[in-house]
């Protein structure tokens, strides 16, 4: 199989993560970030810490913006970072490359649409649980990486050509053809689980014991909206998913805000607020977490 090239923007906790992995299978991978992190990982590349998937140290590029044609470019960033960081991705050198975004919400797939006509955009999403916690240092602590992709059309080739790359990196991987599926059905364990957590400055165990009415709640209207969006949600499912999961697990979210950062409340909360304005649906409880995280 020919070397992919592969972009990746953003070589935070998801994108350190995936970076490193492919890099280990043999892709070559660049890096598009700043200038003191873009030292950093030619220096010393990328060390990665995984109960999983094990402990190792990947060798990667590294360039604050691409110059160079790419077969994939993963977006990894947050959706509070996206706007500024596509300037690394110049429209005319990326053409007509797959690029996979891998954010948080439902309304960016349109707008990398609208900024890269050429580009195969790739409804995508991923559940993870990786934390940067230094400059080209990854810690995942999750029992589970695992993606989902859309392929549709012309696109359907490459993107089952990622799919396999990715399954060989240690991934799990389901290939769809139902954008709306893939991005609503993260987004309804997402919003309660990242809602809960930061509003209770509380892990996954402790918001599914001390806030069970509010769980339920959340998980009951996103699915509606998810319902309406034609995402048909299974909201039983959902809960016991967030049962399942570890613990001490805690949101990207709640971690944003405890370190004082912008967090993602529009494009989680706030995209399943809007979508039920949309649709003349009531999201109440969704609607009131969304407002009092908004007043700090």
């Amino acid at each position: 199989m020919t070397t992919q090239r592969v972009a990746v923007l953003g070589p935070g906790g998801v994108g350190g993560l995936l970076a490193a992995l492919l890099a280990r299978v043999g892709a070559e991978v660049t890096c598009l970030a700043g200038a003191d992190t873009v030292e950093v990982l030619r220096r010393d590349g990328i060390r990665l810490a995984s109960a999983q998937l094990g402990d190792s140290t990947a060798r990667v590029d590294a360039a604050e913006e691409l110059t160079e044609p790419v077969d994939v470019c993963l977006v990894c960033v947050k959706a509070t970072q996206l706007d500024a960081a596509l300037a690394r991705v110049p429209a005319g050198v990326l053409g007509g490359a797959l690029l996979v975004p891998f954010l948080n919400g439902v309304e960016h797939v349109e707008e990398l649409r609208r900024r890269y006509p050429d580009a195969g955009v790739v409804p995508a999403a991923i559940r993870v649980e990786s934390t940067r916690t230094a400059p080209g240092v990854v810690r995942h602590g999750s029992p589970f990486v695992s993606v989902d992709l859309v392929a549709t059309g012309a696109l359907e080739e490459r993107v089952r050509g990622l799919a396999e790359l990715l399954g060989r990196a240690g991934v799990a991987v389901r290939v769809g053809d139902d954008a709306a599926a893939v991005l609503w059905g993260k987004l309804a364990f997402l919003a309660p689980f990242a809602l809960l957590t930061t509003s209770a400055r509380a892990t996954a165990g402790e918001v599914r014991e001390q806030r069970r009415d509010d769980l339920l709640a959340l998980v009951a209207e996103v699915a509606a909206v998810a319902g309406a969006e034609g995402a048909p949600t299974d909201a039983e499912a959902v809960v016991a998913f967030f049962d399942g999961v570890p613990a001490g697990m805690r949101s990207s979210m709640q971690r944003d805000a405890e370190a004082g950062r912008p967090t993602e409340l529009d494009a989680i909360g706030g995209a399943v607020v809007r979508a039920a304005g949309r649709h003349g649906l009531a999201v109440p409880v969704t609607a009131r977490y969304v407002a009092e995280l908004s007043a700090g």
